[in-house]
């Protein structure tokens, strides 16, 4: 029992200056968010019903399930009439542990009502700016032995461009083949953001489980994702506040878990009753932890943690 304490210490301690930079982040992150007239707000982190997606699992609590986002309860508030709200939380999804991945993770996410998804890029690129500039980071930050330039403005690159120009087929053949996932895994994400930050965007339609579809094009969804140095750090749209196209997606994405075996989900009824008052809005989920790993030159989420579930 001893030498166990002994080693945990030691592990602890050696996180000092990693975990002195994510604090100075998250203080830096709200800083800006306060200056610019957001509010900062809680939700809880154990919920009746997450949104059904085909991708990612909810851990169970009693006869609830703890949060994979803050999403639905934070569009029930921009339904009710808060304008910009941002939060800082714990979120949880089961099956989730790599060198990027813990089941437990720290997640900034904020709305803005009469914003699209090319107003939120901007807002995200200035934030992230300001941010980095504020607790001391320079004009260029390396990680695994690649260095990336964070002078704007950053790339912006569609979905159908990145598989022209990385993979070896076009995103629709992908899609059809059903190896969309696996040939951005393999051949896109590695070259993405690899000298400058990048936004990708214009997802395919089957891929936007919440997002707003664009009106000239509905084969494409007005989705995001940011990526630095080939990691994936946040991901954004312009939100679907039609409550009929939503239920049918959500029953789509139900029938897909159900085929997987996955927790079936009560519809998460009071937000769909919300969807209806909610208005015009972007929303984003940007990943704490990885942002941290990138800044702090670190390859495992491990240790820019306190705690990893290992060690509790």
């Amino acid at each position: 029992m001893a030498e166990s304490f002994s080693n945990d210490n030691f592990l602890l301690a050696r996180k000092s200056q990693a975990l002195h930079l994510r604090a100075k982040l998250i203080q830096s992150i709200r800083h800006f968010f306060i200056g610019q007239d957001f509010l900062e707000i809680e939700t809880p982190i154990r919920i009746p019903s997450p949104a059904p997606e085909e991708h990612i699992e909810a851990i169970p609590s009693g006869d609830w399930f703890l949060q994979t986002s803050p999403e639905l309860c934070m569009k029930r508030l921009l339904a009710a009439g808060y304008s910009r709200i941002f939060q800082i939380c714990k979120c949880f999804r089961a099956a989730e542990r790599g060198n990027l991945h813990l089941p437990e993770f720290s997640m900034l996410e904020w709305y803005v009502a009469k914003f699209d998804y090319s107003q939120l890029m901007e807002q995200c690129e200035t934030m992230l700016i300001t941010v980095f500039k504020e607790i001391g980071v320079g004009a260029n930050i390396s990680w695994r032995n690649r260095e990336i330039d964070l002078t704007p403005p950053w790339e912006r690159l569609t979905v159908a461009q990145s598989f022209t120009k990385y993979a070896p087929l076009s995103c629709q053949e992908a899609l059809k083949l059903d190896k969309f996932d696996e040939i951005m895994v393999e051949y896109i994400e590695p070259q993405l953001g690899v000298n400058r930050p990048v936004f990708i965007y214009d997802y395919p339609s089957e891929l936007a489980a919440l997002a707003k579809l664009k009106e000239d094009d509905p084969t494409v969804a007005q989705r995001f994702e940011l990526y630095m140095l080939g990691v994936e750090l946040a991901n954004g749209f312009s939100e679907l506040t039609n409550a009929k196209e939503q239920l049918q997606r959500f029953e789509k994405a139900s029938q897909a878990r159900a085929q997987k075996k996955w927790a079936a989900y009560p519809q998460p009824q009071k937000f769909m009753e919300a969807l209806k008052f909610m208005p015009e809005a972007a929303g984003i989920a940007l990943g704490i932890d990885r942002l941290t790993m990138l800044l702090t030159n670190i390859i495992r989420i491990d240790d820019i943690v306190a705690f990893t579930p290992e060690i509790l």
